[in-house]
């Protein structure tokens, strides 16, 4: 299902906290107000491609902070096993500490309202979402379980958000922060081209 252009679905669910703490009602919606979101779904802790996924988001947290971004992670493992990866050494198969949240959707409630189920083994695909600081998706992208995430296309895609958000222009094709837009109509895209 496409959710570019929709809200958001709510929800509300125990969470491992930046801080290290534990919370059993983590309410999206209202722990997002007024920020960019990226949303992002992985199968299981403990696995192999999804620690790497997990430490690079970790590694560029800084790059989305200054963008007015929250990370914020959801698998279907407890906020006990999300603990317990943290405390695992990297070089022994865990992710270490994390600056950013991670939540617990054990019932697979939110992988389905956001429809990134696997269809058989029902943990969740590699799904990411950009949401803008209205609370509308904007970007969406969802990997097979063998493929890993490019975490700087999701630091592009924000900025190409920002920067529409901001002048109006449009972003064509491999635009990058600095490079030349265009404004959204013919003449636009003759001048582009020129």
């Amino acid at each position: 299902m496409n959710l570019v252009t929709h809200y958001a679905p709510n929800f509300i669910a125990p969470a491992l906290l930046k801080n290290g703490s534990i919370v059993d009602n983590f309410n999206f919606k209202k722990e997002t107000q007024k920020k960019n979101i990226v949303l992002f779904f992985w199968p299981m802790d403990f696995t192999f491609v999804c620690p790497t996924e997990i430490i690079s988001f970790n590694e560029k947290y800084p790059e989305f902070q200054k963008k007015n971004t929250e990370i914020i992670g959801v698998s279907r493992d407890s906020v006990f096993v999300h603990q317990a990866w943290q405390n695992t050494p990297i070089k022994k198969g865990g992710i270490g500490k994390i600056q950013y949240t991670l939540i617990s959707d054990i019932q697979g409630n939110i992988q389905d309202s956001y429809d990134v189920a696997h269809p058989i083994l029902g943990v969740s695909l590699r799904a990411t979402f950009v949401i803008d600081t209205n609370g509308i998706i904007k970007h969406q992208i969802v990997n097979d379980l063998p493929f890993g995430r490019n975490i700087n296309e999701i630091l592009r895609i924000i900025d190409a958000i920002q920067f529409h958000e901001k002048n109006g222009d449009v972003c064509p094709a491999n635009w990058k922060s600095g490079k030349n837009a265009m404004h959204p109509s013919k003449d636009g895209l003759i001048k582009y081209y020129n």
